[in-house]
Order: C-alpha cells, then structure tokens, then sequence
C-alpha cells in the first residue's frame, strides 16, 4: 500500500479535472484564495433563496447529482465560461451541496500535489444542539505536520448569517465531528444519536443516519467521493436494520477512520474486503430515485 500521503495526493477518477487539469494547477495556491474561488463557482442548492435570493428550477437543482470534477467543471463552463478564478454571480454558479465545495477544494488541492481528502460527518455550527449532516475537505499541512479540517463553503455570507464562531480555514474536531467521531460518541454514551442529521427534517436522524455517513466516510477515505444521498451496501433507514453484527463492523470502521495514518492500510484493505463498505459500480441514487453508476460508463 502506498504512503497516505502520496495516496492522497494522488488524482482518483472522481476527483480527478482530466482535461482541464492543468486549469486546476494554475490556480492560486493560497488556501484562503482556494476557498474563496470554490464560493465563487459553486452555490449551496439548499441556501440558495435563503441567502442568495436565488430561486432555483428542478433542473438547476438537480445539476447536484454530478459527482465527478471534471464533469462538474465542464457544467461550471456551461454556465460561464470565464476562467475560474473570476467571480460569478450566484444565478450563474453550479448549484451544489457541501460535499461538492469539499471535493472540488479536494481536486485542486491534488492537482497541485497537495495531500487531500473529502470528510463525511457532523458540523455543528449550523443548528444550536443539533450535529447537522455535513461534508469538508481535510488536507496535509507539511508545514505544521498535520491533518487540517477545512469548511470550503463558509463564505462571508454564510458565516454571518450562522454567526460562525470558528476558523472554516482550520475547523476544530469538536466543530466538525467526523462520522467515526459521531458513531463512537454514541456508542460511549457521550451522546445522543438522535441528535445527529438533518434536523429539519422529520425522520433523518438517528443510529442509521450516523451508520450511513461512517460507511461514505470510509469511502471518501479510499478516494471514492460518493454523494451525499447515494445508497449501498450496509445503508438502510431504520435504525433496527442495525444487527449486532453490523454495529461491531460499524465499531471497527469508526476505530480505524478515527486513528489517522498508522491504520491507513487497515483502513484500505477492510473497505475493499466488504461489500457492505465498498461502493459499488451502481448506487441508488436517493435524490433522484433511481439506480444509477457510480461513474459514467
């Protein structure tokens, strides 16, 4: 198995910019600048009339199904085919959710040779007492020798409205708890699964939901970025789906995801030893209803 951090630096069929790579390369490589250039293309479907005044059509919401970066690129392009680094407006941005500004940092910061991965779990700095469900990119910072949580979507507008209190450029884990963290939380007793997912929403919380983005966790950490509502393997519904078994399996993968790079390989050989874990080459696609690749074939 390769060292995490060539691993991570590496380009991966869904992260990859293929033909526009070298536009990825020749951003700026200031990571501030990055973020503010992954807000400058993208726009949150689901904040859009909320703080944009951006109403959206069925069709423009549904451009959050693309799930790789060079297709999303080639959408941004579509929409405005300005170079990257300049601005748009919102009506002329690719409507996105979470796991898109975090992948896309994700891309460029690969296509540069930077360490980086997307993150599945929790922000906590969106609802008072509820861990929503939430995606960031987390990259190698050599210079400080350490994994480093970043929040690409927090631009000036959101961070006011949510009265953000924490560095979106270094998130503490206590800020934004990965699913492992979540899952463990739970079992320990030190908190509430119920309090975890999208509490807007009646019914999308709970032990399930916290299984859910374990196992989409521990795909983004085998450089498979599945979206956010694609469906497989060990994910269902209900919390009673959750068989002893399944809860022990659940309990090694939070182990592992949890331990950083000395259970890299573990880590690796566990998710492609399981079905349940590994993304398969179709994925049912919860948004849009229907099974669907994973990739274009």
């Amino acid at each position: 198995m390769a060292d995490p951090r060539d691993y991570y630096a590496a380009e991966a069929p869904m992260t990859s910019a293929g033909a526009r790579a070298a536009e990825l390369r020749g951003l700026p490589t200031d990571l501030a600048k990055q973020c503010e250039l992954v807000q400058g293309i993208l726009v949150h479907r689901d904040m859009a009339l909320w703080l944009y005044n951006l109403k959206l059509s069925a069709q423009q919401r549904d451009d959050a199904n693309i799930r790789q970066t060079a297709a999303m690129l080639d959408r941004i392009h579509q929409l405005d085919d300005r170079a990257l680094g300049t601005r748009r407006d919102p009506a002329r941005r690719l409507p996105s959710v979470c796991r898109h500004f975090s992948t896309m940092l994700v891309s460029i910061l690969r296509a540069q040779g930077v360490p980086a991965r997307a993150r599945c779990g929790f922000g906590a700095y969106f609802t008072p007492g509820k861990f929503e469900d939430h995606w960031v990119c987390e990259y190698w910072n050599a210079e400080q020798s350490r994994w480093i949580l970043v929040d690409a979507q927090m631009d000036a507008i959101q961070r006011s409205a949510l009265r953000l209190q924490s560095d979106p450029l270094d998130v503490p884990r206590d800020a934004f708890v990965v699913a492992g963290d979540a899952w463990r939380q739970c079992r320990q007793g030190g908190a509430d699964p119920r309090d975890f997912g999208l509490s807007m929403i009646a019914g999308l919380h709970g032990w399930w939901f916290i299984a859910g983005n374990l196992v989409r966790d521990i795909a983004a950490l085998n450089r498979v970025e599945a979206l956010p509502w694609d469906v497989w393997g060990l994910m269902e519904m209900r919390d009673e789906a959750l068989t002893d078994d399944k809860r022990a399996l659940l309990d090694t993968v939070a182990t592992l995801t949890l331990a950083g790079d000395e259970t890299f390989s573990d880590t690796c050989e566990l998710y492609e030893s399981d079905d349940r874990l590994r993304v398969p080459d179709t994925v049912f696609n919860l948004d849009r209803q229907v099974q669907e690749p994973l990739l274009p074939q």
